[in-house]
C-alpha cells in the first residue's frame, strides 16, 4: 500500500493526537514541543495544556508537521516549521550556515508495527514538499551521525544522516549537540536554484 503525506491540520488534530499525545491525558510529555518551543514554556505547559497547545498550532495558517498515511490509517508523523519560530534559531549547539529563512526538520516518528517499512522516508520527503509548498528556500534536519551503528529509538526521533542523505540532504555543518551518544550534524536541502 502505498504512503500519502498530508499536512498536519486542525481538521486532523485527532491523528496528531494519537501520533504524539499520551495514553493518559494528565501525563506531561513531549507532545513534540521539546524542541518548538522555549524552555520556560515547555516546562510551563503541563498535562492537558500540551494537547491544546498542538490543537492551537494545527489551527494556524502554517501546519507544525505531516502525517503519513497508510490508507485511513495515520501511520507517522515529522514535525516541520521555519526555524525562525523554534529554539534553533537562538540555539548555541546548532549553527547557522548562513542567513536564509530556511525551515527546520527535527522530529520523525513512525507508529509501532509499521516501521522498516520506509514510512520515514516519506515522511522526510512529504516534510520537504510541504516546506516547499510554503516557499522555504532550504530546509535542515540536525540527525545523527551514527555511521551505521543502532540507533535506541528513544533517540532515533532526531533521524539519521544517511535517512537524510537518501533524501536528497548533504551535510553543511557540524553542531554541538550529541543524541543517544552519537554527534549530531547539521544536513541541508537547498530548494531554491542556486545565483550564479
Amino acid at each position: 500500500m502505498s504512503i500519502e503525506v498530508k499536512p498536519a491540520t486542525l481538521a486532523r488534530f485527532d491523528d496528531v493526537a494519537f501520533m504524539l499525545g499520551p495514553k493518559n491525558p494528565q501525563s506531561s510529555v513531549c507532545w513534540c514541543l521539546s524542541h518548538r518551543v522555549d524552555s520556560k514554556t515547555n516546562r510551563e505547559l503541563v498535562g492537558p495544556a500540551r494537547g491544546e497547545f498542538v490543537r492551537e498550532l494545527c489551527g494556524r495558517e502554517i501546519s507544525p508537521g505531516v502525517l503519513a498515511y497508510e490508507g485511513d490509517v495515520v501511520v507517522g508523523w515529522a514535525a516541520v516549521a521555519p526555524r525562525s519560530e523554534l529554539p534553533f534559531a537562538r540555539s548555541r549547539k546548532i549553527p547557522h550556515v548562513d542567513d536564509l529563512p530556511v525551515w527546520s526538520v527535527w522530529c520523525i516518528r513512525v507508529r509501532p508495527g509499521h516501521r522498516g517499512r520506509g514510512i520515514s522516508h516519506a515522511l522526510l520527503d512529504g516534510a520537504v514538499a510541504y516546506a516547499r509548498s510554503e516557499h522555504a528556500p532550504a530546509v535542515e534536519g540536525y540527525p545523527v551521525d551514527n555511521q551505521g551503528a543502532k540507533v535506541d529509538l528513544t533517540t532515533a526521533y532526531v533521524g539519521t544522516r544517511k535517512l537524510f542523505e537518501r533524501a536528497g540532504f548533504t551535510k553543511a555543518a557540524d553542531t554541538g549537540a550529541v543524541s543517544g551518544g552519537f554527534p549530531r550534524v547539521l544536513m541541508r536541502l537547498d530548494l531554491l536554484p542556486a545565483v550564479v
